[in-house]
């Protein structure tokens, strides 16, 4: 696997100039972008003319990532030229929330293969149920299949996101490319680092990943007298306040970020699943096991290599870190670099949600507010 990696900026243009040695031999164009600079159809030409053969696939973000910085209004292109590994880009229309699992089953199944090892995905972040999503991805997938990725993002605005398709930005779609081959190794992780507080509240009325109610009570109202003054800047500050839940009776818990509020019905959007009969419990930030989580993931897809050594690291990280880690949030990012060496290139994005299997046992899930970390290698028939 040969990578090269280039920054675009308005002041400072590509740095370095593309295309670099690999030219036409690129089969992937990883591009991560804010929303401005994504519908910016000059330069999206440019990144086509550049690389006609590859399969150019991202999404807008909440801040980019390029080894170890972390900008916003910029756009990270990364290039991958596979030595034995094949890939094939899909799509599907997103219509809204209810069709997020019949999405993800048509995408799964148009790439099953025999030799598929490896799903990415990257989704419309705001008219999507991402739970449903990955319950469409992973029902239609052959056993063994993992699939990681991300929702993509507008900053703390919740506007407008994009996905990349044929190099060209659109909306309400999700976009997959299938990673195959037996030279391929994948290793992923996915860990948070937030505090729960208050006390657990039993769901009492929910929709899919629309929450009504806590103990017959407006969610809402709840929500707004735990923010605070922060409640008037909902639902952007819902994301320094995530939502822990868990089932009665088991202790596997997952984080919900809030995407949007309703004041006339009292219900608050969140991007995957909030079951009724569910047990919620607010969170809130703490600094040094939010970096720690990062950390943890990378160990996480670290292990998962074996012999294999990290080549390309994708990392996806919630908005709502960002904002909390603020001038700190490279140090997530150098973390990650700790653990997987200088020579992996690092690329990703934050995000309104983070799919991966939590570690390397069990199917995945959609996350909120966590670090997750995808390496790709390939190995030689010497070492395979």
């Amino acid at each position: 696997m040969r990578i090269e990696q280039f920054r675009w900026t308005e002041r400072e243009k590509w740095v370095p100039a593309p295309p670099g040695n690999l030219k036409g031999q690129v089969q992937l164009a990883l591009v991560f972008g804010s929303t401005a600079i994504c519908r910016n159809t000059d330069l999206m030409s440019e990144i086509r003319s550049l690389y006609p053969e590859a399969q150019i696939f991202g999404c807008s973000t909440a801040g980019e990532i390029c080894g170890c910085r972390v900008t916003d209004d910029s756009l990270v292109l990364t290039v991958v030229q596979f030595e034995e590994t094949r890939i094939r880009g899909v799509k599907a229309v997103i219509l809204d929330a209810e069709n997020s699992f019949s999405a993800g089953k048509t995408l799964a199944e148009e790439l099953a293969g025999d030799d598929l090892v490896h799903v990415l995905v990257f989704s419309d972040g705001l008219r999507i149920n991402g739970s449903e999503l990955v319950r469409g991805l992973v029902k239609g997938l052959p056993d063994g299949v993992s699939i990681t990725g991300g929702l993509s993002a507008d900053g703390d605005r919740f506007r407008e996101t994009y996905v990349f398709w044929d190099g060209t930005p659109v909306r309400n779609h999700v976009v997959a490319v299938g990673l195959y081959g037996r030279h391929l190794r994948v290793g992923f992780g996915s860990f948070g680092g937030w505090d729960s507080f208050g006390p657990e509240r039993l769901v009492t009325r929910s929709r899919g990943n629309i929450l009504y109610e806590f103990d017959g009570r407006s969610a809402l109202t709840l929500y707004k007298t735990y923010l605070g003054e922060h409640a008037k800047n909902l639902p952007a500050s819902g994301l320094l306040f995530p939502l822990q839940i868990r089932m009665p009776g088991s202790e596997e818990r997952l984080v919900r970020t809030i995407l949007s509020v309703s004041e006339e019905d009292q219900s608050l959007t969140f991007a995957g699943d909030i079951p009724e009969g569910a047990l919620g419990r607010l969170m809130k930030a703490n600094f040094d096991r939010l970096i720690d989580g990062a950390v943890d993931a990378a160990k996480n897809s670290r292990a998962m290599l074996c012999n294999a050594s990290p080549e390309l690291a994708l990392l996806i990280s919630c908005v709502g870190r960002k904002l909390i880690l603020r001038q700190r949030v490279e140090e997530e990012v150098e973390g990650v670099r700790d653990i997987l060496g200088e020579k992996a290139i690092l690329s990703g994005f934050y995000s309104y949600g983070e799919i991966s299997p939590t570690s390397g046992k069990g199917n995945s899930e959609l996350h909120n507010q966590t670090m997750t970390v995808t390496i790709l290698s390939e190995l030689s028939e010497d070492t395979k």
